[in-house]
């Protein structure tokens, strides 16, 4: 039985394209969701402020002329279906990391009624085709249990350090 929302014509590889300004007001939106979605003390602080989507929003503007950044989409009936973003930072060189450029695939998120259709698979790729011409040397990413499958299935394996994090 086939599920009822999985596209049929899966053979099909979604559309994926650079995010613009006009996107801007989508972008923003699906990275609510996806936070609305994780909840917990680190996604949903407690003081339920609303400044944060304009800092995102002007953060994203700024993004998208970066070359260290890449912000896809792939486009729904009315806005977007999903998005994802990539960044590549330059820290040290040391002999695990000989150029020093770490990815970060960052909040990849795909609207509900469009869940499993490839659309997240198919940013997936094209970020990791962006991240070989940048020359990362690894690319990092915190992964949802339900995105979790998809990473491991495109290579993610297990990072060796603990992660941990800390708030000034």
């Amino acid at each position: 039985m086939r599920h009822p929302n999985v596209n049929p014509d899966a053979a099909v590889r979604p559309a994926v394209r650079a995010a613009g300004e006009d996107d801007l007001p989508e972008l923003v939106r699906l990275r609510a969701s996806l936070f609305e979605e994780l909840g917990g003390d680190y996604f949903d602080p407690a003081s339920g402020c609303d400044d944060w989507r304009h800092h995102l929003a002007a953060v994203l503007r700024e993004q998208l002329a970066s070359d260290d950044a890449r912000i896809l989409v792939v486009d729904g009936d009315a806005g977007l279906a999903a998005c994802g973003i990539g960044t590549v930072d330059q820290w040290f060189p040391g002999p695990h990391n000989v150029n020093g450029r770490v990815g970060h695939v960052i909040g990849v998120v795909t609207d509900v009624p469009y869940r499993r259709r490839g659309y997240s698979r198919a940013i997936l790729r094209a970020l990791l085709h962006w991240f070989r011409e940048r020359e990362a040397s690894r690319v990092d990413l915190y992964a949802s249990p339900e995105g979790e499958p998809l990473y491991r299935a495109l290579g993610f394996v297990d990072h060796p350090d603990p992660a941990l994090y800390w708030r000034p």
